[in-house]
């Protein structure tokens, strides 16, 4: 069973340490944040009116990067395991009133899509079939509170070895797995995005 108060000491550890940054929320820098970012949105058509929920939403960034290129949603939920983001998403964006920031997705409305960056790649000690079975528990999730689509990144298993062998800690999900299982499970229209430069991946499911 997945302990989730390990997973959330590690990430309290970087807020504490890196604050509302890239680093702050387990990244390393503000390019590959927004890289990610720009593969995840890909599932949304923003020409129509949508409600968005990020898993795993931090600070919040995602709404400054969503504004910066051209995505308005309707309402906007951002859920997190830290009440300490929480509190600064708040500070930041608490003024809107399209804008609301969680603690659990049981909170949370349908809504039209679903984002999560970079949710699934710590695992410190958890084995990888402990941590494969608790992914695709949350795919199943996911997959019932978005009604058009969600998109999901993940560190690739192509990865190269020594990079791998040096972060056991890390997950490296197999790209052509989850592809399958959300083909077989949650809808024909499924893409698995593995061409932007950095050792991760995208699978985008719409509906």
């Amino acid at each position: 069973m997945v302990n989730l108060n390990e997973i959330h000491d590690f990430f309290q550890n970087c807020f504490e340490q890196y604050g509302e940054s890239p680093e702050g929320v387990g990244w390393n820098s503000d390019s590959a944040q927004e890289i990610r970012f720009n593969q995840l949105l890909k599932v949304i058509q923003p020409a129509d009116s949508f409600s968005l929920v990020e898993y795993g939403c931090g600070y919040g960034h995602l709404i400054d990067y969503m504004e910066k290129v051209g995505y308005h949603p309707s309402r906007y939920y951002g859920v997190d395991i830290l009440e300490s983001a929480i509190q600064a998403a708040k500070k930041r964006y608490g003024n809107n009133p399209a804008v609301s920031f969680h603690r659990s997705l049981d909170e949370i409305p349908e809504a039209d899509y679903l984002v999560a960056s970079g949710v699934f790649n710590v695992k410190l000690d958890h084995d990888n079939v402990t941590w494969t079975r608790y992914i695709i528990e949350s795919l199943d999730t996911f997959n019932l509170i978005a009604k058009r689509g969600f998109s999901v990144n993940f560190l690739t298993k192509y990865s190269d070895y020594d990079r791998m062998v040096q972060r056991p800690d890390l997950y490296y999900a197999d790209p052509c797995f989850l592809f399958d299982y959300c083909k077989a499970n949650f809808s024909r229209n499924v893409a698995l995005l593995h061409d932007y430069q950095i050792y991760d991946f995208t699978i985008i499911v719409r509906k």
